[in-house]
Order: structure tokens, then sequence, then C-alpha cells
């Protein structure tokens, strides 16, 4: 079997706990102020140990769309990248673009500390609000959009989109299907 030519990053989905994977950075679907909370912010928060919240603290607050990052400290993954989704408001407040601008943010962070994996989450679909089957939609096509732009020599190889449940699973692999696996549209 001969080595995968770079063609640009893989796009998986799986699902598990995003908190146990050995990848080089995990996202965190984090508030402004970067502190611990609830869902996918909370199991970050107390599977890396309180070293996190104090590393937190400095960066923010994030806005929006923005991303910052720390150590993962007690994570297998050597990083975590905080990145703030936007709340649901009926979609017309600019949305899409703020969740758009998460994983964009995300993927820029990731490559220029020159790392090969990456772990997301479903950002804003949780204590957010954001519909489900919009979100997977908006983050794969940010994720298609970054790839094509980053071109083959970034140095990111492996994209995962981790989800915790079946639905968001599902959620997620229709729409990888539906925008990665087939040609863009120019």
């Amino acid at each position: 079997m001969g080595a995968r030519k770079n063609a640009g990053p893989r796009v998986r989905v799986e699902r598990g706990d995003i908190t146990r994977l050995a990848v080089d950075a995990i996202v965190n679907a984090a508030n402004e102020q970067l502190a611990p909370g609830g869902g996918v912010c909370g199991a970050i928060h107390r599977a890396a140990g309180p070293e996190l919240w104090e590393a937190c603290r400095p960066l923010a607050p994030c806005p929006t769309g923005e991303a910052r990052i720390t150590p993962g400290f007690d994570l297998p993954a050597r990083f975590v990248i905080h990145a703030v989704g936007p709340v649901w408001r009926g979609g017309a407040a600019g949305e899409a673009q703020a969740l758009a601008a998460c994983y964009r943010n995300s993927l820029d962070l990731a490559a220029r500390s020159g790392l090969a994996s990456i772990a997301f989450p479903a950002i804003s679909t949780g204590i957010f609000g954001y519909p489900l089957d919009e979100a997977c939609r908006v983050a794969t096509r940010a994720i298609r959009d970054w790839i094509k732009d980053a071109g083959p020599d970034s140095s990111l190889q492996d994209i995962r989109l981790v989800a915790f449940d079946m639905a968001t699973e599902l959620a997620l692999d229709r729409a990888r299907l539906a925008i990665l696996d087939r040609p863009s549209r120019s």
C-alpha cells in the first residue's frame, strides 16, 4: 500500500467523548469569558483540571466567532482551542457567519501552531440553541472552504467532527456527505 498523497486534511465524523481523544487539539465550545460551563465546555474543563481555567483567564474575553489556544493539561490532547459560538436568535442575527468564523478561526489557529490533528464538537448546538442540522451544514461548509483556501501544504491532516450522541453523529454525517464528499461549486 503506497503513501497517501497530501490532498489536504481528511475529514471524518465519529461518536465519542472528545475529552478522551489523543489529537493535537480539541475545540472547546466556549463562552466569551472562557470560563468552565455546562455541556462540552464543562466536560473539557473537568477533564483538563483547574489549570485550564487559570490559563483561560488572561485570554478572556473572547468575542463570538473568535478562538484562543491553551495547553491541554490533563487531557490526552496537547492543546485546547476555545471557540465562542453564537447564541441562536432565529437565524437573522448573523449566526451562520459567526459559527463559520468559529471553525475557520480554530483551523487557522491550529495550522499557525503547526498542529496535524484537531477535533471539533458541534459548536453552539447545546445550550446556545443552534438548530443541529443547520449548525452541521454551516460547520462542514466552513471546513470545506478552509481546506480549499489552505491548500494541500497545511500542517493539518486530520479533522474530526465528534458527536456525543447518535442524533449529532447522524446530522454531522449527513452534512459531511452532502457538502464534503461532493465537489464544491465555484
